[in-house]
């Protein structure tokens, strides 16, 4: 089909790398808004944790936040190299960026990114739950129960550990935005672990949106599409990967940077009807 779409086309060049993947040696690099994102104040003054913020999405988010006003705080797993590249965007956007490596599926650490936070900033009024693990297999198989558990310990276990802590110290106006996928709806077989966490954090989402409507605090979700970022390479065949986002209306994977928007929409004021929803950004794959 014609596309005038300056952004990268499949087919992908064959690359593969070992989970987590890093972004330096992905062809091509993602685009996380570094040089497009223009913020307009609509988070001044506002503080935020984004778990899984060292790439990806999660870098996107940084760097939209950043500009829009935030003080950042980015959790991550042991990717560095990969970390310093967005506190370093982070920080030249004006803005404060706290550094904590640790693992989300541990209760003990998703506690202690809380407590951080309070302390050094006295508050918390965005949440992005965003880090994920994720491993394709062509049978049931081939998932070991260690497997299973690590997906929904990083994927599920997590966001709850981290809600639970964060809200205690969440005011009226506050924010939590959670990552599911277009898997929630239209599981990929070869993914059927992560698929199913997807669904769940959908569900979470919903039921937990009602809990805490009446502290004024909203939770919402997005569904991400096929977003090329370190996971991809990581963590899919490398036939996959080279073709990876043809398979939607647009022809092509998405960018980082263009779900951004939608995570600036769900923790600014400009949300303030929304709670309990999941927005998809699917590159027009529909969510049935």
């Amino acid at each position: 089909m014609p596309n005038d779409d300056n952004r990268p086309q499949p087919p992908q060049p064959e690359q593969r790398q070992s989970p987590p993947g890093a972004t330096q040696d992905m062809t091509p690099e993602p685009d996380h808004g570094e040089r497009s994102y223009k913020g307009s104040g609509r988070l001044t003054g506002k503080v935020a944790i984004i778990t899984g913020s060292d790439s990806g999405i999660g870098r996107a988010v940084a760097i939209a936040f950043a500009r829009e006003g935030a003080d950042v705080v980015i959790s991550y797993l042991q990717e560095h190299d990969d970390a310093k590249q967005t506190q370093h965007w982070v920080e030249e956007a004006g803005r404060r960026a706290i550094v904590m490596p640790g693992d989300v599926s541990d209760e003990t650490y998703c506690q202690s990114l809380i407590d951080r936070t309070v302390r050094e900033f006295g508050k918390l009024d965005i949440l992005v739950n965003n880090a994920a693990m994720q491993r394709t297999h062509q049978s049931i198989e081939e998932i070991s129960s260690e497997e299973w558990d690590r997906t929904f310990r990083t994927n599920i276990y997590s966001m709850f550990y981290m809600c639970k802590a964060a809200l205690r110290h969440m005011q009226p106006g506050a924010a939590i935005v959670n990552t599911s996928s277009i898997n929630a709806k239209n599981p990929s077989p070869s993914l059927l672990a992560y698929a199913t966490t997807k669904g769940a954090i959908a569900n979470f989402t919903a039921g937990l949106a009602q809990l805490v409507a009446e502290k004024g605090i909203r939770v919402n979700c997005v569904a991400p599409g096929p977003i090329w970022t370190p996971l991809i390479p990581s963590t899919m065949p490398p036939e996959a990967v080279k073709t990876f986002g043809k398979n939607t209306p647009l022809g092509r994977a998405g960018q980082p940077a263009e779900l951004a928007p939608a995570y600036v929409l769900l923790a600014s004021d400009e949300g303030s009807y929304m709670t309990g929803a999941m927005i998809p950004v699917t590159g027009g794959r529909p969510m049935l």
